[in-house]
């Protein structure tokens, strides 16, 4: 009895080390091999000899990952919740200073009701060289730190009566 009579066996072993480490990676990558693999078995399973085997278990692999996973990852991916969430919710929001913001320290009271220790942002503002953000001045957030929000003063407009207000995203 040959060994190649067994390839079988083989084909199943690697088909389930792919589908194992697919369900790790949830990348497709790794389905589209277990896939190749797949082809390969069946193609044994029909007679095919041992390296005719691993060339339509290759070829096949490689014809998955380049022409079927893209479409199907954009598949998946198109109906993903387009609202921000968590950090990426704050970056843009508006808030009123607490407690007096300088380039390494503050207190900021977000839009959300939340309060933040702050820091000025790096760069001043054009025509704006403060050094420090008072209580009471609206701010916006500009990033998130770890857990500190880096805030620059809110843009100024004329409003509908003439007096100036402050804008917040």
């Amino acid at each position: 009895m040959d060994i190649t009579s067994f390839a079988w066996i083989v084909w199943l072993v690697l088909i389930l080390i792919f589908v194992i480490i697919e369900m790790l990676t949830l990348d497709f990558v790794f389905l589209m091999i277990a896939v190749g693999s797949f082809g390969g078995l069946v193609s044994g399973l029909a007679g095919a000899p041992w390296w005719l085997q691993l060339i339509i278990a290759a070829i096949l692999s490689v014809v998955l990952i380049f022409f079927i996973r893209p479409p199907l990852l954009r598949a998946l991916k198109r109906g993903g919740d387009p609202a921000k969430s968590n950090i990426d919710r704050l970056i843009g929001m508006g808030g009123v200073v607490v407690s007096t913001v300088t380039r390494t320290t503050g207190l900021v009271k977000l839009q959300i009701g939340e309060t933040w220790t702050s820091r000025l942002a790096g760069a001043p503002l054009p025509g704006d060289g403060r050094e420090e953000l008072v209580p009471g001045e609206h701010v916006v957030v500009v990033s998130i730190e770890g857990a500190t929000a880096v805030v620059a003063p809110a843009p100024v407009s004329a409003g509908s009566d003439g007096l100036t207000e402050r804008i917040t995203p």
